[in-house]
């Protein structure tokens, strides 16, 4: 748990690789931060994969599974009491997705600042104002050339963008910009993103150590997976390393077929 109000839970949720979660409802709305990793999400609006800056609002009740990816999954939930909100309206439907875009972009600086010494007021009124303004925004239906973007970047985190926009047959400029009103973060940033979490990964579910995570991550060394880390994360591979205490199950799920 990171914070606790007199109306409201702030807690980090971390699930292993292949982990099945199963149906579950919560007494208090509850908004869920996307971090790391994917998931498959299955609610009364049907099954959506999850990989990239999001955001999650169930109303009281909602029931949700999940069914985690290869790389495991990290997320903030942020659980309130309706009253702690105040003025702010909650969308009418039982489960509210927001999917890359502007939301996401919010939706990760949202992570940043519950990572920090917030006070309760200046959470309160961030949170309202992410509320009011993502249940303004319309569902998005991803780009075609998103999916090979994407796919490109995990085989290689390095790979530079005039090499990718070369690929689709775009200038790199235009790549860049697309991208980011696409998904809610930069090129470079969904790059960092998947080396932390190859490295994530590890560091929660095996013993090698950090130096040897390091190179099999991408990273040039032990340091510079320190700094990504801090940069993406705001903690240390170490801190991430014992988060495998915080696993919602104990034993590895086979992968889903």
């Amino acid at each position: 748990m990171l914070r606790k109000f007199g109306g409201a839970t702030i807690r980090r949720t971390v699930d292993r690789a292949c982990a099945r979660v199963p149906e579950h409802a919560h007494d208090w709305p509850m908004l869920s931060l996307f971090v790391l990793g994917g998931y498959s999400n299955q609610t009364e609006l049907g099954t959506t994969f999850v990989a990239g800056p999001s955001a999650i609002l169930y109303r009281a009740g909602a029931a949700h599974r999940n069914i985690v990816a290869s790389a495991g999954f990290e997320q903030i939930e942020i659980e309130f009491d309706p009253a702690w909100l105040g003025h702010a309206k909650l969308p009418a439907a039982s489960v509210s997705r927001w999917l890359g875009g502007s939301a996401g972009a919010e939706a990760r600086a949202l992570v940043q600042i519950c990572g920090e010494e917030t006070a309760e007021e200046r959470l309160r009124k961030i949170v309202q104002r992410f509320v009011e303004r993502a249940g303004h925004e319309p569902e998005r239906t991803p780009p075609r050339w998103l999916e090979t973007v994407m796919r490109l970047l995990r085989d290689d985190a390095s790979l530079k963008v005039k090499d990718m926009a070369r690929e689709l047959g775009r200038h790199p400029s235009w790549l860049g910009t697309a991208y980011r009103l696409a998904t809610g973060e930069g090129l470079l940033e969904t790059a960092a993103r998947f080396r932390v979490e190859h490295a994530a990964r590890l560091l929660r579910e095996t013993d090698q150590s950090a130096a040897c995570i390091a190179v099999d991550a991408g990273f040039c060394d032990q340091s510079h997976m320190n700094r990504t880390f801090r940069r993406v994360l705001g903690r240390l591979p170490s801190d991430v390393r014992d988060d495998r205490r915080l696993f919602r199950q104990n034993e590895p799920s086979a992968m889903p077929s």
